[in-house]
């Protein structure tokens, strides 16, 4: 039982500290910054940029806004929150950075999902660039999703753990 416990408490601990940086630093900027106000932090390759994102991962249908595709969003988050908490919760002992990883992926959707339910759209601010290609504008819980994942992906692709 107590194994149980200090499982559960390691996802509540990672994923809450993911959620309080994720939603510190988009309240920050969203104090700090203009809309589309952009901060030069390393001329060249990153800058901080006060936007908002409609659509999902990547920007992907951020052209199509509405109050539907917002809603489909949050489903899409809790369908995978429980996806995540299910495979969290198989996941053996003996793989603990695996389970590090289900938590930030956790955390990170969660801290988007915030976002969703207040504004109906992700605040994004990190912008990284090389001259005048640009990644997509991301903030700390795609970060955490991110990391997670690729987690996840080494697990599966090198490890052949069975979940």
């Amino acid at each position: 039982m107590n194994v149980i416990k200090n499982k559960f408490m390691m996802l509540v601990s990672i994923s809450s500290l993911v959620v309080v940086l994720d939603q510190l630093t988009k309240w920050m900027i969203s104090h700090s910054l203009s809309y589309y106000e952009e901060v030069q932090v390393i001329p060249g390759f990153f800058s901080l940029i006060y936007i908002h994102n409609p659509g999902g991962a990547f920007g992907i249908f951020a052209k199509n806004q509405g109050n539907l595709q917002s809603m489909l969003f949050i489903l899409i988050a809790v369908l995978a929150m429980g996806l995540v908490l299910y495979l969290y919760k198989n996941t053996p002992p003996e793989y603990p950075v695996l389970s590090v990883g289900f938590a930030l992926i956790f955390g990170g959707a969660l801290g988007n999902m915030i976002d969703r339910i207040r504004l109906g759209e992700v605040v994004d601010f990190i912008d990284l660039y090389v001259a005048h290609l640009h990644w997509p504008a991301f903030n700390i819980a795609d970060s955490a999703i991110s990391i997670g994942m690729v987690i996840f992906g080494f697990y599966i692709l090198f490890r052949k753990v069975e979940l």
